[in-house]
Parts: C-alpha cells; sequence; structure tokens
C-alpha cells in the first residue's frame, strides 16, 4: 500500500510540476496549448509540431558544410575572391571590417562567409541589398569570396573584462536549454558553421537575435539559434552584442 501510495503522489507531484507550476515560471511553454507541450516534452518529429506560430516551416538551409572548407585557399581563389569583394566594401569594409554597422567578414571562417552567401542566394535567409548581390554570383563566386574574407587578418578591438563576461556566454542556463555562446562560437570550443562573433557591431547582434526569436530569420541548421534566442530577454540580448562588440579579435586569420 506504501509503495502504491508513493508512485500516486509522485505522479501527481510531476504532473502539478511540468503542467502547472514550470509553464506559469516560462510562458513560452505554455504558449502553444497542452499539445505541443506534450510533444515537445516527447522530443517527437517536427511534423508533428510544428513550433510556435510564426516560425516558419521551410527549411534552415540546403548547405553541407564538407572538410573541403578548411583546406588552405590557394592564391588564386584569393585574388578572384579579393575582386569579387569589391562590390562589397561599401557595408563590409575595404579590408572586411565594418563602419556600417554591418558583421565584420575579416579573418571569418570561409564556411561561414560561404554560407550565409549561398542562404542569400536560395531565399532561406532575407535581406534586400544582400539578395540582389549575390543573385548572380555563382558556386565558384561564393567559394573565392569566403577564401578571401578568410584570409584577411582580424580587426583589433578594445580588450573587454573577463569579469564582465554575461552568464550566458560562460555557462548559458540548462534550466532553459541554453548552450553556452562560447561552446558554439569559441572561447569553449567551436561548431563548424558558427562564425566568431568578437567584434561584432552591437546593433547587428541585437537585430540577429531579435529575428530569431520572432523567426524572420530562421536559416540556422536544425534551428538551434532560434531555440535559445526565443527563451532570451531583450536585457540578456543586449548584454550578449555588448560583450561581443567590446571583446579583442586575433591580429591574424585563424587557421584553415
Amino acid at each position: 500500500m506504501w509503495g502504491v501510495g508513493g508512485v500516486i503522489t509522485t505522479v501527481v507531484a510531476s504532473l502539478l510540476i511540468g503542467f502547472i507550476w514550470l509553464p506559469s515560471v516560462h510562458k513560452d511553454l505554455s504558449a502553444d496549448g497542452l499539445w505541443a507541450m506534450i510533444c515537445r516534452a516527447a522530443g517527437v518529429p517536427t511534423r508533428w509540431y510544428r513550433g510556435p506560430a510564426g516560425v516558419s516551416a521551410r527549411a534552415s538551409s540546403d548547405v553541407v558544410l564538407t572538410p573541403d572548407f578548411l583546406r588552405q585557399a590557394d592564391a588564386v581563389e584569393i585574388g578572384r575572391g579579393a575582386t569579387l569583394a569589391m562590390q562589397c566594401t561599401v557595408c563590409h569594409g575595404a579590408r572586411g571590417v565594418s563602419e556600417a554597422e554591418a558583421p565584420n567578414l575579416a579573418g571569418q571562417y570561409p564556411e561561414v562567409v560561404y554560407k550565409q552567401l549561398r542562404d542569400f542566394r536560395t531565399g532561406q535567409r532575407q535581406n534586400v541589398v544582400m539578395e540582389l548581390l549575390v543573385k548572380d554570383l555563382s558556386e565558384r563566386d561564393m567559394r573565392e569570396l569566403a577564401a578571401y574574407y578568410a584570409f584577411l587578418p582580424r580587426a583589433a578591438r578594445p580588450i573587454g573584462s573577463d569579469d564582465a563576461v554575461p552568464p550566458l556566454v560562460k555557462v548559458g542556463d540548462p534550466i532553459r536549454n541554453i548552450a553556452p555562446c562560447a561552446s558554439c562560437h569559441g572561447g569553449i570550443d567551436r561548431k563548424t558553421g558558427s562564425p566568431w562573433l568578437e567584434g561584432t557591431p552591437e546593433l547587428y547582434a541585437v537585430t540577429q537575435l531579435a529575428n530569431f526569436a520572432k523567426g524572420s530569420r530562421h536559416n540556422d541548421i536544425n534551428g538551434q539559434m532560434r531555440n535559445v534566442a526565443r527563451q532570451m530577454t531583450a536585457a540578456e540580448m543586449a548584454s550578449i552584442a555588448a560583450y561581443y562588440a567590446s571583446r579583442p579579435a586575433a591580429t591574424a586569420a585563424p587557421a584553415r
């Protein structure tokens, strides 16, 4: 009898915590109804659970990153990429360092630059200016642009204090299923296809996080950035953007 009572008590307590207390603390957990909560907890396929309203059901990206992107580019590829990059200087700077609140591309990983160009061309990521610029680029053009920007040295930035590292950058928030930013974007580890963020313009970073949260940007493979950004507050987005904008970048391009 005591064993049966204990099981019943445990089940009731679990239901109260899972369907009443947790949703009251994290409003986003209950926003889509009871069935969505059950599907999310069970980890069912996305065709059964489509996620929050307004999030695009389109594929995130058709880019497949291969070891080819990690090889050392040759001088011909870099030279051709430099010529193609002349049309990018207004926003991204003559040497890949932006003065226009656009992302810095100097020293960026080649697969990152290639993926974004490809996503703009296929419409997986939307931006009026970028879509016009990339619509006539060939596969070779995009690879050579990526090789050129990866070759450029990263710009040095003012050194920020390590004491001011936002918690989400260092340790994330396991309760909200947020991994540390540094686990994908450098500092702790790097995930292939994830950009380094040091020196990223603050306004650009805040805007992209907000777009991921709203679902208006949806070219993150498997929705990892959307899942993280939806859990973040506006203040957290602002603190992370300010942190990375103040961070120093290496004075040489990363090894490829």
